[in-house]
C-alpha cells in the first residue's frame, strides 16, 4: 500500500515503533498509539535517546505536541 498523505503514514504506523525528532534536537522513540489533526502524538513505551541511540531516559506513556515535531520516522 502506497502512503500518499502524512496521515496515511501515521495511520499505518499505529501500534508500531516510531522515531520522533523534535525541536531542540530531542529524539524520542516509542509505540504510536494515537494522533490528531494537529499531529499531537500519543506514544507508549517512550524513551528519550542519546546521540548514539542509547536510552537516556524512559517515559512510558507520553503526549507529544504536534508543533514541536520536526520529523516522524518508522
Amino acid at each position: 500500500m502506497t502512503e500518499t498523505k502524512p496521515f496515511d503514514f501515521l495511520n499505518n504506523s499505529i501500534n508500531k515503533n516510531v522515531l520522533i525528532l523534535m525541536k531542540g534536537n530531542l529524539r524520542i522513540r516509542g509505540k504510536l498509539k494515537a494522533f490528531d489533526v494537529h499531529m499531537n502524538l500519543v506514544l507508549e513505551e517512550a524513551e528519550k535517546l542519546n546521540e548514539d541511540d542509547s536510552v537516556a531516559q524512559k517515559f512510558g506513556k507520553v503526549i507529544i505536541r504536534g508543533d514541536t515535531i520536526i520529523l516522524v520516522s518508522p
